[in-house]
């Protein structure tokens, strides 16, 4: 409120003749008939109000962007050339597009469609998911199992785990977790060993440095190039995120 408030004197200071800048020299007396001008002056033009705060947005908004640019580039190594996150669409796509998620998030669960959809109907996207469980302890057993499958069964078997525990909508537990592995047909028993390895604690503790210095808080959080898209983003509105990085490229 208070940047808010500074911003519409600002304005209206900026409206004003070049005198009135100089707020040093004046007594009680000018300074209380300042403040009783510059009320007049938004009672009379309200519009200056909402002017003055969408000017704010704008500056807020572009001040976020470029820091997250600054941090993405930052952290580049670890979010876009780390051989412990899966990755899938396009290798050689000309975008990236970075997803931290829970799978007991609702939002991730909502979105887990329209990424597929981006990425596939699009065709020249990679895709990349970090493992990011912050919903208590069921988010990470879900992401230990589905760490484990890639450790011990490869890629195309961590797909399948991770479509699967994404669309799950049950209580978790590792009789659970032992029935996704045989419904996938693999062996339940390595991989409920595997999922309290250091292997896969070292993964999901990377993830969350990578994210605490991304200042990442909550899930899904996307990175698409060299841009920070936080919380669920349409389908429509990811085409057109897409489409103005390659316009701005």
């Amino acid at each position: 409120m208070k940047t808010i408030l500074a911003a519409l004197a600002a304005t209206v200071m900026l409206a004003a003749p070049a005198t009135a800048l100089d707020l040093t020299d004046l007594d009680d007396a000018e300074r209380q008939a300042l403040r009783t001008e510059i009320r007049a002056y938004l009672l009379e033009n309200p519009e200056v109000i909402m002017e003055a705060v969408a000017v704010l947005e704008q500056r807020q908004t572009a001040e976020q962007a470029q820091g997250d640019a600054q941090m993405i580039a930052t952290n580049a190594e670890a979010l876009f050339r780390d051989e412990d996150s899966w990755e899938g669409g396009n290798p050689d796509g000309d975008l990236t597009l970075v997803e931290f998620m829970d799978y007991r998030c609702g939002y991730c669960r909502r979105a887990a469609p329209e990424v597929n959809e981006l990425v596939e109907g699009d065709g020249d996207i990679r895709f990349i998911v970090k493992e990011f469980p912050i919903l208590g302890e069921q988010s990470v057993l879900a992401s230990r199992f589905a760490i484990a499958v890639r450790q011990l069964e490869g890629d195309a078997a961590y797909k399948q785990a991770h479509d699967a525990l994404i669309a799950f909508r049950g209580e978790i537990g590792r009789d659970t977790l032992a029935r996704i592995a045989e419904n996938l047909g693999l062996e339940a028993a390595p991989l409920l060993e595997r999922m309290d390895s250091d292997a896969v604690s070292d993964v999901i503790a990377r993830n969350h440095q990578l994210a605490n210095r991304l200042q990442i808080t909550g899930t899904p959080t996307f990175i698409f190039d060299d841009r920070m898209l936080r919380g669920y983003v349409p389908l429509d509105k990811m085409q057109e995120v897409a489409a103005q990085i390659r316009q701005d490229g």
